[in-house]
């Protein structure tokens, strides 16, 4: 099914679905499609000596193409579709998306401003939903635990 958004049609992701991972890592790059960075800091968070995200399998890579998939925090804008739709696209497949926070599950506060496209699953396949405004590192850890498996 095509979706349509305002100025052009938008291809929804068809590539297969990631199941649970049963060995290596789980490495993740995170998109930042225009948010308070509230969720980026809670990101922070987890992967920091408190929670340490890092000792599940999981960690962040600063290039899609080294990545499994796309943690992506914020509400896409009209400015970030493309953008957004061109990380995917640099993501390996099969590429699993985690939509993290309210903004990226098109309820945040900005969810009914001009330039917004809606939640980031009319534009990707999302996978996981971590819930928050922000999201505590703790609901972060637990999605990334069942994802990778461990």
């Amino acid at each position: 099914m095509t979706k349509v958004s305002p100025g052009r049609a938008v291809q929804p992701d068809t590539r297969p679905t990631p199941g649970p991972r049963r060995f290596g890592t789980l490495q993740l790059r995170a998109v930042d499609t225009g948010s308070c960075n509230g969720c980026e800091m809670e990101i922070a968070q987890a992967f920091g000596p408190v929670y340490d995200a890092a000792q599940y399998g999981v960690r962040l890579v600063a290039s899609p193409r080294h990545a499994d998939g796309l943690l992506v925090t914020g509400t896409p804008t009209l400015n970030m579709r493309q953008p957004l739709e061109r990380v995917r696209d640099a993501v390996p497949r099969p590429a699993l998306v985690i939509a993290c926070g309210d903004c990226a599950l098109g309820r945040g506060p900005y969810a009914e401003a001009y330039a917004v496209t809606g939640p980031v699953s009319e534009h990707l396949t999302v996978h996981a939903e971590i819930c928050g405004c922000p999201p505590h590192p703790d609901d972060i850890v637990r999605v990334l635990r069942e994802i990778s498996g461990r």
